[in-house]
């Protein structure tokens, strides 16, 4: 039962800080609750997913880092964004679902 406790705790570490570099990282395009920013997407003229959609949900969390380290598609790596921040991130984009 303490290990599981534990890992709760944890989890919710890891998510508190992953909502931290999310809004400093992330929010400006992907807005507030993962929509996407519109603006920013009519800018870059790109179809925005939501992160709270199936499909991005469904992807590994080394996929996710993966497209937080290098990018994809028009969104540009995110240096800033690197080992366990990267990882709490991921945590973060787990609890929009």
């Amino acid at each position: 039962m303490r290990t599981l406790w534990i890992l709760f705790c944890l989890a919710a570490i890891a998510e508190s800080a992953g909502k931290t570099v999310y809004q400093s990282s992330c929010q400006s395009c992907h807005g507030p609750a993962g929509a996407g920013n519109p603006a920013i997407a009519k800018m870059f003229k790109v179809d925005m997913r939501d992160l709270k959609s199936p499909e991005v949900q469904a992807l590994s969390d080394d996929d996710l880092k993966a497209i937080i380290a290098n990018g994809k598609g028009k969104m540009k790596p995110v240096a800033s964004v690197t080992g366990a921040a990267a990882d709490n991130v991921v945590a973060y984009v787990r609890t929009l679902k």
